[in-house]
């Protein structure tokens, strides 16, 4: 069966998918972002007089995924059963692991997408000031579950 993109109808235009008809079930999702981060400014971090970029990232991504339908378009607000985000500072930079779970006809990958790379951009925020050279990397989706689609696990992803 051949595939075709859902949010455009037959004349080729923007809408949004009717879920209507849909049955709610459990849907998980989580998400990736990593920011690269030099070596100086991630000795510097502890020490940010704007406070804890890490927890601070971490409030903002969660925040975020509650609030994807007024940021994406096309998104269907979706009552979150549950929203988190992993802030782990490593020898590179940081690394940002989302999740999100709901009960209903739609999944929660954009929640968890969105979680994820607004904590990202937070961290950015937070350390700006220090260099402007900052990177966020490797956005992507590591996995989500239900739907009529299945399940899917990015492949090397834990």
């Amino acid at each position: 069966m051949k595939k075709k993109l859902s949010h455009y109808d037959s004349a080729g235009s923007p809408r949004m998918v009717d879920v209507s008809a849909k049955h709610d079930t459990l849907r998980t999702a989580r998400a990736h972002a990593f920011v690269h981060i030099a070596p100086a400014v991630l000795k510097k971090l502890p020490h940010n007089p704007k406070g804890n970029p890490l927890e601070i990232a971490r409030i903002a991504g969660i925040a975020a995924a509650k609030r994807t339908a007024e940021l994406i378009p096309l998104c269907h607000p979706i009552m979150l059963s549950h929203a988190d985000v992993d802030v782990t500072l490593e020898k590179k930079g940081v690394r940002i692991v989302s999740s999100a779970t709901t009960t209903g006809a739609t999944g929660v990958e954009m929640e968890a997408l969105t979680a994820a790379s607004v904590a990202a951009l937070t961290v950015y925020d937070m350390i700006k000031a220090l260099d402007k050279a900052i990177e966020i990397q490797d956005l992507y989706l590591l996995e989500k579950t239900g739907g009529k689609s299945g399940d899917f696990r990015r492949k090397g992803s834990s």
